[in-house]
């Protein structure tokens, strides 16, 4: 490994079909096949409806606003990288840490589920065996090079897809009657207190499970970095993501919600060892299909393998930028001669592996803790990114600068940035806002919801202290690309 300049480039490898996957496979996981039905279940088939059309509305304007920032100055630092130059320098390394804990601590997750998943087929083999087998694979991958990473994760998105889309026409060919008995239509919609079960309170809780299935969408950013042609590459998947948001989950919701009735008790079942559980089993299964579980299974195992996989990249890639920017130590900078950057992959699968081996240890105390404290990471990184975006472009008219050099332009601005920064905002301190409206006032819980908060808070405020960073006056934002 020598300390050439070279040696401290990624090598862009990652071609259009790969990014346009990866926009799709980032947000299409156990979010849409096991949590969707939770979803349902908790504020009827209407008001799951609702939540997931504002978040998706919301989660298309971040993308728009990351994909303009991305298609201009495509790093692999992504937002991280926004917010140091275009806001504060603090809040620059608290997202970028916050982020790389964030999907370290995600691997340890699809690990443990990965494990669960494989005891469906093989009940007595051990599951910290398939922890191990997974952790290798997804180390194996991305130590290949970006191009593991990408065929990889276009190969794992690619069956998501179909399945998704496969559900999708089976679902709507139920509900006219076509397959499996009578039309369906929109009986559902109509039992009990439907649509919208619980009323608006109940509407709002669901935000944060849609919210929670969105979030890996903002993978494309950081993979810009390693982009063959970002300025074309990226403004093409982030125009496709608004159809991608409407298709899988708009469309998923709306059939399972008139499929299924919210009352069906099954559909709380939200964990991937409940497979049979699975709105998309139940549908497969009322539809006649005799080998529902098994295939949802294998299906469930790739989204689980696809998230810890991104996870590894994506974290990666966080931690090789904060060390080029001197926010982190510089060992973490160094890249082989396949431009992986090989150190701060092997600290992130550490952590990854300490977490997981954590959850086997005693009641798994510290993992939960672990686990709570990245609970709302998704959601501050893209606070930060409708943030940077607004004083992007706030920095390009304040310096003179043509909006034509843009390789894409968001639409709607400054709507769009200020829509997605009040919605996350209301996430973000409704993250469980039952703690404060019960009987008693309930600490424990307070604080295991919100620990993600006071931590990226120290973070920035730490650095702002000690590197004495104030706020970057829009006229000296660096709006220069990097020249590589």
């Amino acid at each position: 490994m020598s300390n050439s300049s070279d040696d401290r480039q990624l090598k862009k490898g990652l071609k259009s079909r790969h990014m346009s996957m990866i926009a799709i496979g980032g947000s299409i996981g156990t979010g849409i096949f096991l949590a969707s039905g939770a979803a349902i279940q908790e504020a009827g088939p209407g008001g799951a409806l609702v939540a997931y059309m504002a978040i998706g509305m919301m989660v298309y304007f971040l993308m728009t606003s990351l994909g303009e920032m991305a298609a201009y100055m495509p790093v692999s630092g992504s937002f991280s990288t926004y917010a140091s130059r275009f806001v504060d320098p603090a809040l620059g390394f608290a997202m970028g840490w916050n982020y790389w804990y964030n999907w370290a601590i995600t691997i340890a997750v699809e690990l443990s589920a990965g494990a669960l998943i494989m005891k469906y087929w093989f009940p007595d083999v051990p599951g910290v065996i398939w922890s191990a087998i997974f952790l290798a694979l997804m180390l194996g991958l991305n130590l290949l090079s970006v191009k593991g990473y990408g065929e990889s994760e276009y190969w794992f998105s690619f069956i998501k897809v179909s399945t998704v889309i496969i559900f999708l026409v089976i679902g709507f060919l139920m509900i006219l009657g076509i397959m499996g008995g009578e039309p369906i239509g929109f009986k559902n919609f109509t039992i009990g207190d439907a649509p919208f079960h619980g009323g608006w309170m109940a509407t709002v809780g669901v935000f944060m499970i849609a919210g929670f299935s969105f979030q890996g969408t903002e993978l494309v950013g950081i993979a810009a970095g390693e982009s063959e042609n970002p300025g074309k590459n990226i403004p093409k998947a982030v125009r496709q993501i608004f159809w991608r948001i409407l298709l899988f989950y708009t469309l998923t919701i709306l059939v399972i919600g008139l499929i299924l009735p919210y009352t069906h008790p099954n559909l709380a079942g939200g964990d991937v060892d409940q497979v049979a559980k699975s709105p998309f089993t139940m549908v497969f299964e009322r539809a006649g299909f005799a080998f529902a579980a098994s295939v949802m299974n294998a299906v469930i195992l790739t989204a689980v393998l696809s998230a810890g996989n991104s996870g590894m990249y994506a974290s990666t890639r966080m931690l090789w930028q904060l060390a080029r920017e001197g926010k982190a130590p510089k060992v973490f900078s160094k890249v082989n001669r396949r431009g992986v950057p090989v150190y701060a992959l092997l600290l992130t699968a550490l952590v990854g592996a300490f977490a997981f081996l954590a959850s086997l240890v005693g009641d798994g105390t510290i993992y939960i803790w672990l686990l709570n404290a990245s609970g709302l990471s998704g959601f501050l990184a893209w606070l930060g990114i409708a943030i940077s975006h607004y004083r992007f472009r706030r920095a390009f008219a304040a310096q003179g600068k043509s909006l034509d050099v843009l390789p894409y332009r968001a639409r709607l601005f400054p709507f769009g940035p200020l829509f997605a920064f009040f919605l996350c905002l209301v996430v973000i301190l409704g993250q469980d806002y039952q703690a404060f409206t019960g009987e008693a006032f309930d600490w424990y819980r307070l604080v295991v919801s919100y620990i993600g908060l006071p931590i990226f808070i120290c973070l920035w405020l730490g650095f702002k202290w000690k590197k004495k960073t104030k706020m970057v006056p829009l006229e000296s934002c660096q709006l220069e690309p990097d020249q590589e």
